[in-house]
């Protein structure tokens, strides 16, 4: 096959496709000018200790419904959690391809996950994990744990569960980290894990709150945040990695493992 000319025209995108979408009024581009401007100042004050672990390790989704498995991907490896088993070769790593506890990949894909399904994928794999739904009344807690959270620049790390339509975006139900809080302005900087969509933006905080107040419809339940932390004792030893990749491994064919505390 021949390869490209430089300059020669571009061929058509395939019908249907989209190259990202544009952030809906109201919410500032990460890597604009004023969201550049948003983060220093925000770092000024001590709010944005959290978006150094988490950017450094910010994954994009691999597949369009698993913005839950890619934002577990980022918080795990910003916490530094060892999976205990190997990712690529001899190195040990998390991808969403480890994350197969809980709920099946494959159902994953079709439904996507709720709250409580990637909090117990997160304790599966070594994190601590509080999944606390937006009923009413409970703003309070969430902006406490949102300034709490953004503070700590070693976790833990707070993940908000939305609903896009409420932000003004395309789509339904969305998982990301949040990684700094704009006190004066009352912003707070989503780093979206759909990049291929919208990049990292920040966002008022009390337009995120009324997105995860929105039921999901899988539950009925509102959605909500979720608050990570390393569990204690969570250093993996050689051994007992060959140990977990060899019970793994028995696993093939069976199922999906169980996660802890579900029979």
């Amino acid at each position: 096959m021949n390869a490209p000319v430089p300059g020669s025209p571009k061929a058509s995108p395939p019908a249907g496709a989209f190259h990202r979408r544009p952030l809906p009024d109201g919410l500032v581009d990460f890597s604009s000018q004023e969201g550049r401007t948003l983060l220093s100042q925000a770092m000024a004050a001590g709010d944005a200790e959290a978006f150094f672990p988490l950017v450094a390790q910010l994954h994009t989704q691999a597949e369009p419904a698993w913005c839950g498995l890619g934002t577990l991907v980022t918080v795990l490896n910003a916490l530094d959690v060892d999976p205990g088993r190997a990712w690529k070769g001899p190195w040990r790593w998390f991808g969403e391809e480890l994350l197969d506890c809980c709920k099946s990949l494959e159902l994953a894909t079709a439904e996507g996950l709720t709250l409580v399904e990637v909090a117990c994928l997160a304790r599966c794999n070594g994190a601590l994990a509080e999944p606390v739904h937006a009923h009413a009344g409970g703003e309070g807690a969430f902006r406490a744990a949102l300034t709490d959270c953004v503070r700590a620049p070693a976790g833990p790390f707070l993940v908000a569960g939305y609903d896009r339509a409420t932000m003004g975006q395309t789509g339904a139900g969305h998982y990301s980290p949040l990684a700094a809080w704009h006190a004066e302005r009352d912003l707070v900087l989503i780093l979206d894990v759909a990049r291929f969509k919208y990049p990292p933006h920040w966002a008022p905080v009390s337009q995120l709150w009324r997105a995860m107040t929105v039921p999901d419809p899988a539950t009925g339940l509102p959605r909500g945040w979720i608050h990570f932390s390393r569990a204690p004792g969570v250093d993996v030893t050689a051994d007992e990695a060959g140990a977990l990749s060899e019970r793994l491994a028995a696993l093939g064919g069976v199922g999906v493992p169980k996660c802890p505390g579900k029979g």
